[in-house]
């Protein structure tokens, strides 16, 4: 088992007793396998941001809370050495938890990268929720599904995270800050 593993399992199953959920029904609210489900309780397999962002939703949590590492300040995380990184299984795509929301406020911080290829399109998280984007690198369209934005380094955009929305790099070595932000 890896760290990351290892707190995605014990996470995973305390939010699901929290909420008195069986397995089954976890899975049947995330859309995922049950078997999917019992593998991450017990440690195991790879998952994608995809399963990781269904689980969270199911769970009615932020993503951040299934990989936060639970380090309190300071923290300093040196570029390329992040070690709570998630890949997509639909892209070429990464996110990196920076930092997540302390007890009782509503905020999580991401660096994104990604590589040209299949654009990251994400479902509506939890009603509320709001994400702030500062490009670093490369260009890309980013923003609402149906009508994304260009960005080019140093751009910033808030747009609604609980609507359909993309990520898509137009340049090799994109990558932003995103800040998650729940209400």
């Amino acid at each position: 088992m890896t760290d990351l593993g290892d707190r995605i399992a014990a996470t995973l199953r305390r939010e699901r007793e929290r909420r008195d959920l069986s397995v089954s029904e976890l899975a049947r609210r995330a859309g995922v396998a049950k078997a999917t489900v019992s593998q991450l309780e017990n440690g195991g397999g790879n998952p994608s941001v995809e399963t990781l962002w269904a689980l969270a939703s199911a769970l009615e949590i932020p993503f951040a809370v299934l990989v936060d590492e639970g380090v309190r300040s300071p923290t300093l995380i040196r570029a390329g050495e992040a070690a709570t990184a998630v890949p997509s299984s639909a892209s070429d795509y990464l996110a990196v938890l920076l930092s997540a929301s302390p007890p009782h406020a509503r905020r999580d911080i991401y660096l994104l990268s990604a590589e040209p290829g299949s654009p990251r399109l994400s479902d509506p998280h939890p009603r509320g929720t709001v994400e702030h984007l500062v490009m670093v690198t490369g260009r890309g369209r980013v923003g609402p599904a149906d009508d994304p934005y260009e960005l080019s380094p140093g751009d910033y955009l808030s747009y609604p995270g609980d609507a359909p929305h993309v990520f898509e790099a137009l340049t090799a070595g994109m990558s932003a800050v995103c800040v998650v932000e729940s209400h």
